[in-house]
């Protein structure tokens, strides 16, 4: 898969029109400044091919990137759908990845012959494309189990790559107390240089965003359709200061996208991914606030619920949450509290991330200290480093030393619930023994020759 730069949708160095598809010229064919215009060209034109397939109605993230796969990289996919019979081509590729192939391959290849006007959609808006190859795509969501291939971005693209991020989230028809709340704990995690992450929607989400914007922090907004469709009335002057103060906009849906039922989950994903901890302020019963619970403890992050009075309909989803989930998702006591819950009350620096924070509160090295991979000199070797584990937490490390990579293949080795293996995961890549990338698991340190 090819990436792509963070200098909007085209790039600064790729001229509008047929030059983002063929390649530009250079004033001397092997001068360094020819090649870097080529490479530069090369890369626009990978971006904008990504984006036109992401554009394309009922072609998911698995599906996308098989068809990138398939035919050795985006702008390879969208020729092969150019040419005749290019539908069936695709349908081909997709194979049983789509209910019904052949529509979603006469979808691309009609997306193909109108690139032009899908990709000026995008830059009329301002959106910049990334795309999981990019050296810039948010770390923290990278490493979940399926990260959005395609993001569209407005405001900056820095802000989701904070090393420190919370997201904030609840209800739609939140008390007044539980949006005060909500502003609060978003204020005050701002407060420590900590990006807050939430979905923009009426309620404690944009409370939470209001409520960073106000004391100068930087937010994440994440929305679940097309930029242009998706941002709720009431909040667009809300989405203008959110940019403005240095933070960013972002949708794996292409502009046009219409938000249904099912974009909220995705979306909601991708909330949990971009942070370390999830906070749930207020939830009903139903709420969709819970799905990011949810995705937070799948993601084998932190998630914390504010309990809220019995017999509140706001606080029900909270409290059912924590009663089923003891021991996985935690109360919130207070924000003083909470903040040192989440380790960023303390010795934590603004360019540390949490999981730094909470290993140097409990006394232990933080991972990686010799180095991600590589054991360091001296050390006592992969047996000396399981038989200092519970049973359990060894038991997952020799099952990724025999090739289990993802969180499916761990459980089916090992037999162990999700919750259990997410915190045997967690302890492992704490004492830097493992390391996770793509939503894919690694040995590393002392366990690195593990076989």
């Amino acid at each position: 898969m090819i990436g792509v730069g963070r200098d909007g949708p085209r790039g600064a160095a790729v001229a509008p029109g047929a030059a983002a598809w063929g390649g530009g010229g250079g004033s001397s064919p092997d001068g360094p400044a020819s090649r870097g215009d080529r490479a530069a060209a090369a890369a626009a034109r990978a971006r904008d091919a990504w984006a036109v397939l992401a554009a394309t109605p009922g072609l998911g993230p698995v599906g996308l990137v098989a068809l990138v796969s398939a035919f050795g990289d985006a702008p390879g996919a969208l020729d092969a759908a150019r040419a005749p019979d290019g539908a069936r081509a695709i349908a081909e590729a997709l194979g049983r990845r789509s209910g019904d192939p052949l529509s979603v391959g006469r979808r691309v290849a009609a997306g193909a012959v109108a690139a032009d006007e899908i990709m000026e959609r995008v830059r009329r808006l301002g959106l910049a494309v990334m795309t999981l190859d990019d050296r810039d795509y948010p770390p923290l969501l990278a490493a979940t189990e399926l990260p959005p291939p395609v993001l569209f971005v407005r405001g900056s693209t820095s802000a989701l790559a904070a090393r420190r991020a919370v997201a904030v989230v609840g209800t739609r028809r939140p008390t007044d107390a539980g949006r005060a709340t909500a502003g609060r704990i978003a204020g005050a995690i701002a407060r420590t240089g900590t990006t807050v992450v939430s979905g923009l929607a009426v309620g404690i989400d944009g409370a939470a965003h209001a409520a960073v914007v106000g004391v100068a922090g930087v937010t994440v907004a994440v929305v679940g359709g097309g930029h242009d469709v998706a941002i709720p009335r009431p909040h667009r002057d809300l989405a203008e200061r959110i940019v403005a103060s240095g933070g960013s906009i972002v949708s794996e849906h292409a502009p046009g996208t219409e938000p249904t039922r099912g974009t909220f989950p995705r979306r909601n994903r991708i909330i949990s991914g971009l942070a370390e901890a999830t906070v749930v302020v207020e939830a009903g019963r139903r709420s969709g606030a819970l799905i990011t619970a949810g995705w937070a403890l799948e993601q084998g992050r932190e998630c914390y619920l504010v309990p809220g009075p019995i017999g509140a309909a706001e606080s029900a989803g909270c409290l059912a949450y924590l009663r089923v989930y003891a021991g996985e998702a935690r109360i919130v006591a207070g924000v003083p509290e909470l903040l040192e819950d989440l380790g960023i009350d303390g010795p934590a620096g603004p360019g540390t991330d949490l999981a730094e924070a909470r290993v140097h509160r409990m006394g232990r090295p933080g991972p990686g200290a010799a180095g991600p991979s590589a054991r360091a000199p001296g050390s006592a070797g992969p047996e000396a480093a399981l038989a200092d584990l519970p049973e359990a937490v060894a038991a997952v490390a020799r099952s990724v030393g025999a090739g289990a990579r993802t969180t499916d293949d761990l459980i089916s080795r090992t037999g162990l619930a999700t919750a259990g293996l997410l915190a045997a995961l967690t302890l492992l890549e704490d004492r830097g023994l493992v390391r996770s990338a793509y939503g894919r698991y690694h040995l590393a340190g002392d366990l690195v020759d593990l076989g």
